[in-house]
């Protein structure tokens, strides 16, 4: 029989490391996500203007729904990979330690009793909807206001305030708390 130089405390050590690792990376693409919209849009606006074609503000809803979609996906695994260290890791690693459930990765759970927490995910829910709603939008409602709208691009622009629409959703969906979806967060 081999002989065991890695303990099941260790590996699980070594799991929270890893999923934490993801967490953190996740964390920093999907921030870089709102700056980068912030951008997008900065430069479609400039270039519009610039053109004087109302029509290049259709390009806004179709990167912005991209961009918040995987803003969103991004946001989700990161709440999913807490669930799964307060859920699933810490009570094992409690077991393995013969230590209080409560006792192992206090902050997981810790930062989330925080007096403020709700109004923070409300506000956030608020800036994601901005960003990645209100502002392709409101593109489409000036493009529409513009006149002068081709019926191929009148139909374009409605199937893009489609998506916008049910990016936003998805968004108000997914910053419910306590909703049922696994990995709420």
């Amino acid at each position: 029989m081999p002989e065991r130089n890695v303990t099941v405390g260790q590996l699980l050590l070594t799991e929270y490391q890893t999923v934490k690792d993801e967490q953190k990376s996740r964390i920093g693409f999907r921030d870089n996500l709102l700056y980068v919209t912030l951008t997008v849009v900065a430069a479609v606006v400039a270039a519009t203007a610039q053109a004087k074609q109302a029509s290049m503000l259709l390009a806004l809803p179709p990167v912005c729904v991209v961009l918040g979609w995987t803003y969103l996906v991004n946001d989700q695994k990161i709440s999913a990979i807490g669930a799964y260290v307060r859920e699933e890791l810490a009570p094992r690693l409690a077991a393995v330690a013969g230590a209080e459930e409560a006792a192992v990765f206090r902050w997981e759970a810790a930062h989330r009793g925080d007096a403020r927490r709700c109004s923070r995910k409300v506000v956030q829910c608020l800036v994601d909807l901005l960003a990645f709603c209100v502002v392709p939008l409101s593109a489409l409602v000036v493009y529409w206001a513009g006149g002068g709208t081709s019926p191929g691009l009148l139909v374009l622009s409605v199937v893009e305030a489609l998506a916008v629409v049910g990016l936003g959703a998805h968004i108000v969906l997914y910053a419910v708390p306590f909703r049922a979806v696994s990995g709420a967060g």
